[in-house]
Formats: structure tokens, sequence, C-alpha cells
């Protein structure tokens, strides 16, 4: 009896470090996609009032853990029964996120005589909740074509081993990637309140020590607009970096036409040619449908 639980607890512990040393392995291949991640998630949770961006920054959290939820099952199932339908799925993907990519290019450079207001700017409560919610949505769907990419690139680097360890791995991946790419997020986003603390804590203190604790408060609190800027432009390239990279690493022959290129400035390139695409159709049916209604 003794011997049997010890080999219970033998196999358990040859299992968690399989899972260690996969898991490693998955998340250096993941890693990339992973930065992306944050700058777009990063940029989608910035813009609320101090006061809401906690909340709206838990509400796309809960978001994209239902997004892992939905997407992991389907993974292994795909995976195991119709691995031919991975493809499509990310190519869809890449039109998404491509799409959103370019249409934020569109609205930097295209006049817009009515510019929407800031959502810090509004003061009606009933509509500032609307947009937030708008904005949400938009997060969680972002979420949810990034959480496919990350998923998938993490279970291909499984799918010699076990099922036990395939589930095992890409779940504790997807885990780690929703608790800290939004961890981070958190961060970033109180970072002026982080600088407000240490300017309070620099007046009870003397000396050089003091100096330097303000100094970093100031520092803090100075560079997040700065910040919060540069990420609104990194979240929009790794858009179009993610979105043209699902079509150069999953479609052989764009890979041997932009072969030639760096590979960040071919994936930039398809990126945005897909999203121009994809936003010149859009802006085609929304002419025809308001044509539609006018008549």
């Amino acid at each position: 009896m003794t011997g049997g639980i010890f080999a219970v607890l033998d196999d358990i512990a040859v299992l968690l470090d399989d899972v260690a040393l996969m898991g490693k392995l998955a998340a250096k291949k993941t890693a990339g996609i992973l930065g992306d991640d944050l700058a777009v998630n990063a940029e989608k949770a910035t813009g609320f009032p101090a006061s809401r961006e906690l909340p709206v920054l838990w509400a796309i959290t809960k978001g994209s853990f239902v997004n892992k939820l939905i997407i992991l099952p389907l993974a292994f199932l795909l995976s195991g029964y119709a691995p031919w339908l991975i493809v499509p799925i990310l190519l869809l993907g890449g039109v998404y996120l491509s799409y959103e990519g370019i249409e934020k290019v569109w609205h930097m450079i295209a006049p817009r005589p009515h510019a929407a207001p800031s959502v810090k700017k509004i003061s009606d409560k009933a509509e500032l909740l609307r947009m937030e919610k708008t904005k949400i949505q938009s997060a969680v769907r972002t979420d949810f074509i990034l959480s496919i990419e990350i998923i998938m690139i993490a279970l291909g680097t499984m799918m010699e081993h076990s099922l036990l360890l395939q589930v095992l791995v890409v779940s504790l991946i997807a885990i780690l990637a929703t608790v800290g790419v939004y961890g981070l997020v958190a961060i970033l986003v109180r970072m002026d309140d982080i600088g407000f603390h240490l300017i309070a804590q620099a007046t009870r203190m003397r000396g050089r020590w003091a100096q330097m604790v303000e100094w970093s408060g100031l520092l803090m609190v100075a560079s997040l607009p700065k910040i919060i800027r540069a990420l609104g432009i990194i979240g929009t390239v790794a858009m179009l970096l993610v979105g043209g990279g699902m079509f150069t690493h999953n479609i052989h022959i764009l890979h041997q036409i932009l072969d030639f290129m760096p590979l960040f400035l071919a994936n930039l390139l398809m990126g945005a040619v897909v999203g121009g695409v994809a936003l010149a159709v859009s802006k085609v049916v929304q002419k025809g449908n308001s044509s539609k209604k006018a008549g």
C-alpha cells in the first residue's frame, strides 16, 4: 500500500517536472505575442477617469478569463478532430486584428469634423457607462483573437506529447498570460497614483534618500501621459504585426514572396495590406447600407 502511494507521488512529481520543462519552452515560443498582447491591451485599457480605470480593467480581465475558458476546450477538440480548421480560424483573426490596426491609423490621418468626445470629458453618467461598455467589449474581442494565437502557438509546441500534458501546459500558459498581462497593465494605468504616493512619502523623509524618492515619484507622474501615448502607437503597430504575421506564418507562398524582407517589415506590410482591404470593404458596405436607407 505504502509503495503504491509513493509510486503515485513519483508519477505526479515526474508529471510536474514535465509541465515545468514544457511550460518554459511554450513560454519562450509565446513571448513575442505576449509582448504584443501587453501593448494592445494596455492601449485598450487606458483613457478612462482615474476612478474607473481599475473597474474597467477588472471587467476586461474577467472577459479574458472567459475567452480562455471558451478557447481552450475548442483548441483541444480542433487539434484532435479537425486540425485543418485551425489555420482558417487564425487567418480570420488576422483579418480582424489587421482591420482594427489600420482603422486606428485611418482615424489618425482622416479628417474628422465631429470627433467623438474623450471618455474622460463626459460628465453624463449613463453616457460614460455606455462608452465604457463599448470599449470593454472591443478590448475583450481583441483579447479573444490574441488568446487564440497564444493558445495555438503553445499547443503547437506540445503536439507530440500526451493529451494530459497538453492540457496542463497550455492551460498554465493561458492563465499566466491573463494574470501577467493584465497585472502589468494595472501597474501601468495606476503608475501616477504610485508616483503621488512616493511624493507624499518623501515629505516624511530626510536627506538624499528623500530626494531620490521624490524624484522617482515625479518621474512616474510626468512619464505616464507619454507612456500612454506611446502605448497607443505600439498597440496599433502590434495589431498589424500580429494580424499580418498570421498570414505570413500560415500561407507558405506569402512567406516565400516576402522572404527578402525582414520578418518585422513583412508582417507589418501584410497587416497593412489585409487591414486596408478589410477597411475598404467595410466602407463600401457601410456606404451601400446608407444608400439603401436613404432610398
